[in-house]
């Protein structure tokens, strides 16, 4: 089964051009989604979390206070760096073990950090999902109503536009609207199905 990466900086559209790719039958298996699912209330690591950085990044109810953590991990690169090495083997395990679980041509990794978590050995292909820096921040405010000072620590965390570019093997460009992504998305599914003919591991 050929594993296709795809990756983006925030605000890119990864989520839209993944929905896409879901709704003409692939195979989605989001990063977020596992990550939103293991620090949940009872898991090991949301136990982990509390124990490093303390029980303040709880809320009464015992989930965990994404903001808040979002926060700190963002303005301290080291905790940053503690939470990824919690979070990231861990995520890892369960997307692996889901890919094995399929027996489709080929299927979608979303990893937003594939770059720069060194996780491009997971996949086949990259997928990046490309903006202009401008459309990226204001997307970005728009969505999550963040100050420019958090934009900047979360875009500093992230690979830059260039080294995403220059690691990927195929691009969407995300600028003109619903209609042209829509286009690119069916034309790199029918290129995907294309390579998975002839693809082998």
């Amino acid at each position: 089964m050929l594993i296709i990466g795809l990756t983006g900086g925030i605000g890119s559209g990864k989520s839209s051009v993944a929905k896409r790719f879901a709704a003409l039958d692939v195979p989605v298996i989001d990063a977020d989604d596992i990550a939103h699912e293991i620090v949940g209330v009872g898991q090991p690591a949301l136990q982990e979390i509390a124990e490093t950085f303390g029980q303040q990044f709880l809320n009464e109810d015992g989930t965990l206070n994404r903001t808040r953590l979002r926060r700190h991990v963002f303005s301290e690169p080291k905790a940053r760096e503690q939470l990824e090495s919690m979070l990231h083997p861990r995520i890892q395990t369960v997307m692996m073990r889901r890919v094995r679980e399929l027996t489709v041509p080929y299927c979608i990794l979303v990893i937003p950090l594939l770059i720069e978590a060194k996780q491009t050995d997971l996949v086949d292909r990259i997928l990046v999902v490309d903006v202009e820096p401008e459309t990226q921040r204001k997307r970005i405010a728009a969505r999550d109503g963040l100050p420019d000072a958090e934009i900047n620590a979360i875009l500093a965390a992230q690979s830059d536009r260039e080294t995403r570019l220059s690691a990927a093997d195929d691009i969407i460009r995300n600028e003109d609207g619903w209609e042209c992504l829509d286009q690119q998305v069916t034309a790199m599914h029918k290129r995907y199905l294309a390579i998975a003919g002839t693809h082998t591991n």
